[in-house]
This record gives C-alpha cells, sequence and structure tokens, in this order.
C-alpha cells in the first residue's frame, strides 16, 4: 500500500493474533476485517448501528462494526465470530443456535451469537426477560426470537454442564 495515499497501518490483536492492516481514515472496522483478512461474519446491513449484524468485539466490548473506525482497533484486542469454534468444534452458543434452529437466513446470525457470548460470560444464567433486553439491539429479520431464546437458555445449560465436568 502506498501511504500517501493517506493511508496508515494500524497493529492489533486479531482472533488471538497479533496482525496489521493497512487503512483509510474512513475505513470501518467491518470494511477492514471483510478486505484485509477476508472475515465476512460481520455484515454490515443498516450502516446506523441499530442492526447488529455487524457485531464484533473490541477488548471485550461489543461494538457496532459499521460505525467503529478502524483506526480505533490501533492496539486494541479485536475478535469476531470466526473465532469462536476451537477447530471443528463449535462453541456451546453456536451448537444450541444450531439444535434450536435460531436462525432461518443466517444473516444475523453472527451478531446474535457473539452478543450471547457476551451475556454469558456476564450473566450465566440469564432470566427470559434478561434475555430480551440483552439482545434487544440486535434485529433478525425473519423473525426467529423464540428460537433464540431457547437457544440462549440451551447455550447456558451447554456452558454450566461443561463447567461441572
Amino acid at each position: 500500500m502506498n501511504p500517501d495515499a493517506g493511508l496508515r497501518v494500524i497493529r492489533f490483536t486479531l482472533n488471538g493474533k497479533p496482525v496489521s492492516a493497512w487503512i483509510a481514515p474512513h475505513h470501518n472496522l467491518v470494511e477492514m476485517l471483510q478486505d484485509s483478512f477476508g472475515l465476512f461474519g460481520a455484515r454490515e446491513s443498516c450502516g446506523q448501528g441499530l442492526c447488529g449484524c455487524c457485531t464484533v468485539l473490541v477488548n471485550g466490548v461489543a461494538v457496532s462494526g459499521c460505525l467503529f473506525f478502524a483506526a480505533f482497533a490501533d492496539g486494541a484486542d479485536v475478535v469476531t465470530v470466526e473465532h469462536l469454534t476451537s477447530g471443528e468444534q463449535l462453541s456451546p452458543v453456536q451448537q444450541a443456535f444450531i439444535e434450536t434452529g435460531a436462525f432461518q437466513c443466517g444473516f444475523c446470525t453472527p451478531g446474535f451469537v457473539l452478543m450471547v457470548h457476551q451475556l454469558l460470560d456476564e450473566n450465566p444464567e440469564p432470566t427470559e426477560d434478561d434475555i430480551r433486553h440483552y439482545l434487544s439491539g440486535n434485529l433478525c429479520r425473519c423473525g426467529t426470537y423464540p428460537e433464540i431464546i431457547k437457544a440462549v437458555q440451551l447455550a447456558a445449560e451447554k456452558r454450566k454442564s461443561s463447567a461441572a465436568a
């Protein structure tokens, strides 16, 4: 990349590995993840931070990747949905989404999965009201909300079982 073109390099940890990327000042996190790393789990949909499809964890906090400037990732720890699997093993949340059919088209699923991971890290035994409140910033156009609630409850059970084992 030509630094004279207004680009700058940032360095950060992506899914547990140190990386660097050349970015333009206006690039958002989703654009950088897709263009520089071929990661397409976070998807820009509304472009206004209202739907949750572009959710990415930055320093352990969920952010709207469509609104988060890539430059702000400099020095940060960035985690995408692609990092949740362990080899071929799905995370308990991913497995619960499959078992309950908590998706149809799947467009919103990565954002929901990351938010559920964060929810269960903060509250391992959420009530249905807790789940609804925590996920209120994520939209599913297919309307699989009842299945998503079941997936969160099942994931909480799976996490509890694996911790006890």
